[in-house]
């Protein structure tokens, strides 16, 4: 059996922030039309690059589903999940996304407007510190959305238990659902099962969280989902992803294993290895 891949090579970076990593693929006038199953490859830790997600890097301009927002922010995130889905928003994935448009030279250290499916976020990418530290990547995640109201509207499976749970936008969908202990739930490796309609609200009696996102690390977004039991002023997320690596997928056939640079802005100033990021 044969899989299908892209008859010409694609520039792309690795960025790796709070414990989730991207593909990077910059596409300012948006030529590339890469299907689900390419992306879902590209992500595959064995058969691709590997990476929780994937960022298009787009001009609004040029992308129809942000090209109403191109007054408002220059570039557009274009978000895929691991599996090849179109998503809305990732906490993460936009700080990277501004880390990789300050060190292409795309963007400026200051405020920065990103366009989204689920809106504009304001990202502010601190100056680099004297020693060549990267500054801060913050961004504004916005106030939570309620669409099922602020009560149980949702049941959620894990672990072989069922739980009810409330309805939580953060730009993209979360359910969450209050445990009496942490270790209810296992460790939550696994994709969790398609939340289900609940007629009735349910009854917290805990505030103890965890976080799983199609059975990746936790992400940004669904990291401050459980801390909003109702709409609240924007809560910052920080993090300071080190540059991404540049290179091109497929590469062509080398002598050795290795994998050839690519001509992408940020490549000069990249390391050679996976960058790293944490939080502060």
């Amino acid at each position: 059996m044969t899989t299908a891949r892209p008859a010409e090579p694609i520039a792309f970076l690795k960025g790796h922030g709070t414990e989730n990593d991207f593909v990077i693929i910059p596409d300012p006038e948006g030529v590339l039309d890469l299907s689900p199953a390419q992306v879902a490859r590209l992500c595959d830790r064995r058969a691709g690059i590997g990476g929780d997600g994937l960022l298009r890097v787009v001009r609004s301009a040029a992308h129809p589903e942000a090209a109403a927002l191109a007054g408002e922010a220059e570039w557009f995130m274009d978000y895929r999940n691991g599996d090849g889905s179109v998503a809305e928003m990732c906490g993460n994935g936009v700080r990277v996304f501004a880390r990789y448009l300050r060190r292409a030279g795309l963007a400026e250290a200051g405020d920065l407007a990103v366009a989204t499916r689920a809106g504009v976020r304001r990202v502010h990418v601190a100056k680099d510190a004297e020693d060549g530290t990267p500054g801060d990547v913050t961004v504004s995640m916005g106030a939570a959305e309620f669409p099922g109201g602020p009560h149980g509207d949702v049941t959620v499976e894990a672990g072989g238990r069922t739980w009810p749970a409330v309805h939580v936008s953060m730009g993209n969908p979360h359910a969450v659902a209050f445990v009496g202990s942490l270790d209810e739930p296992g460790d939550l490796l696994g994709a969790p099962a398609s939340p289900r309609p609940r007629p009735t609200p349910p009854a917290p009696t805990s505030s103890s969280s965890s976080t799983a996102a199609r059975g990746t690390s936790p992400c940004g977004s669904t990291s401050a989902a459980p801390a909003r039991p109702a709409p609240a002023a924007p809560a910052p997320a920080r993090s300071w992803p080190r540059p991404p690596v540049a290179t091109a997928w497929p590469p062509p056939p080398p002598a050795t294993p290795s994998r050839t640079p690519s001509t992408c802005p940020a490549a000069a100033s990249s390391s050679p290895s996976t960058p790293t990021a944490g939080s502060r």
